[in-house]
């Protein structure tokens, strides 16, 4: 397996910054945050960020994140989509995470998939036209899309697009309940990125990001996780995405250690 960290686990810094640390860090790959990339644009062109790819020798495991909404301002959302896939095209970048929107309150689950099926359809047409996948990302305790099964059912019912495929992450995947069983069902073909993060312990009602920890120093079952990984024979990327505050306050080096040093324990389990 591949090592890779999401800049979400450095938030407060730059994506130069970011692509320096992971480099010097040892890992293989660096998912961009999109924010970060339009941030970089304001003062740099995309053939400056790709000198500094070469560079520093490390690739670009996906850009993340996007949310694939019927219910909002879908002008908005759908041209940040157009824009992402344009310049994802010009840095060689074949993954997106996008992640669907939660259930309105007054709308049935059944009509709300139905929407987000066509809207994913459409989201899914639009990359393929530039050979790129879409990852859809389940979030803990969603209404809609809570685990893999959900999302693998959505894909179904947006048509079952090629490109159109599944992200693990274990913190989400522990709030959900999603067992190591479950995870062995996943079809190897539809998983194209592992996000890999520790919780602190709590009710699994009331875990929030903030609660992740480095991989390896909470109460996830990562093993299980990893065990099931590695039967269904997955070797695509472990990115450690950790949405925690007190860690953003470290430098980034300090950061990108941590965040090396247990993904390394990790893959030794």
């Amino acid at each position: 397996m591949k090592r890779a960290i999401n800049g979400a686990t450095t938030m407060p810094y730059s994506l130069e910054e970011d692509l320096h640390a992971a480099a010097t860090a040892g890992f293989q790959g660096v998912e961009i945050w999109w924010d970060k990339l339009v941030c970089f644009q304001e003062k740099h062109t995309l053939i400056e960020l790709k000198s500094i790819l070469k560079d520093s020798m490390i690739s670009i495991a996906g850009i993340c994140p996007f949310l694939v909404s019927p219910f909002r301002n879908t002008k908005t959302l759908r041209a940040d989509f157009l824009q992402a896939l344009r310049v994802s095209s010009e840095l060689g970048c074949d993954l997106i995470t996008v992640c669907p929107d939660f259930r309105p309150m007054d709308m049935s689950r059944e009509d709300a998939l139905k929407w987000h099926a066509d809207a994913f359809a459409w989201h899914a047409e639009q990359a393929a036209e530039l050979s790129i996948r879409l990852c859809i990302e389940p979030i803990a305790r969603h209404t809609l899309v809570p685990g893999p099964m959900e999302a693998i059912t959505l894909i179904e019912s947006a048509g079952n697009p090629k490109n159109l495929g599944i992200l693990m992450d274990t913190f989400h995947y522990m709030c959900s309940s999603i067992s190591v069983e479950t995870v062995r069902k996943i079809p190897i073909e539809k998983l194209w990125m592992v996000h890999v993060n520790d919780s602190e312990r709590g009710a699994i009602e009331e875990l929030k990001d903030e609660n992740r920890l480095y991989p390896m120093e909470g109460y996830i079952d990562l093993k299980g996780y990893m065990e099931a990984l590695r039967s269904i024979g997955y070797n695509g990327y472990l990115s450690v995405e950790v949405f925690r505050p007190a860690y953003w306050q470290l430098p980034i080096v300090e950061i990108n250690r941590r965040a090396r040093e247990s993904l390394d324990q990790l893959i030794a389990l």
